[in-house]
């Protein structure tokens, strides 16, 4: 059997979900793939350029149910897309420090972080790439105090309470976004804070 990038980088996403980012290395890489080392690098240059693939991997899909900004407003697609990419991110541990390195080595192959740049400059937000910036940490931010979280509770139960998880994400995507497009109206769906 010929071994494929895709084959490379699907092990590499088990590898990820099963035991973490640290135990992802090349060595172990192609233990799972039953390959030399050497093999791996007909498929990706190094490590980095894998987490690169394997960050889109994690974000594929995404944007799938997103709706346009014919169907509804620039704020309530953006919304959408920040919690499409939590969710597609928050049940792989390490995933948010995956996406923040891929998105600093080669933010391009990253297509719902591209998509949410070109939201908010369609929206016209002044220093949209800022903008973009602000929305992510607060995502991989939240994934990463969710993991952390439920990393604790495994240690000690009696920690399991997460008082970061989904209203204190949605309280500050709303923060976020009214300073960015204006206080919302309730109806809007972005859930209220405390």
């Amino acid at each position: 059997m010929t071994l494929t990038r895709e084959q490379v980088e699907d092990t590499a996403l088990g590898i990820l979900t099963r035991f973490g980012l640290a135990d992802l290395s090349m060595r172990r890489l192609a233990r799972e793939l039953d390959v030399q080392v050497g093999a791996l690098y007909w498929h990706v240059k190094n490590k980095q350029e894998l987490l690169v693939g394997v960050a889109a991997r994690l974000l594929r899909g995404v944007e799938a149910d997103t709706p346009t900004l014919e169907g509804a407003g620039a704020r309530e697609v953006i919304a959408h897309l920040a919690r499409g990419i939590r969710t597609a991110l928050v049940s792989v541990p390490d995933s948010a420090e995956v996406v923040r390195v891929a998105q600093s080595l080669q933010s391009e192959a990253l297509t719902p972080l591209n998509r949410l740049r070109s939201l908010l400059e369609a929206a016209g937000i002044e220093n949209a790439a800022w903008a973009q910036h602000l929305v992510m940490n607060h995502v991989l931010g939240s994934i990463a105090a969710t993991q952390e979280a439920a990393r604790l509770a495994t240690v000690d139960p009696a920690a399991a309470t997460n008082p970061l998880g989904d209203d204190a994400f949605e309280w500050g995507l709303r923060v976020i976004l009214d300073g960015l497009f204006g206080k919302a109206a309730p109806a809007e769906g972005l859930a209220g804070g405390p």
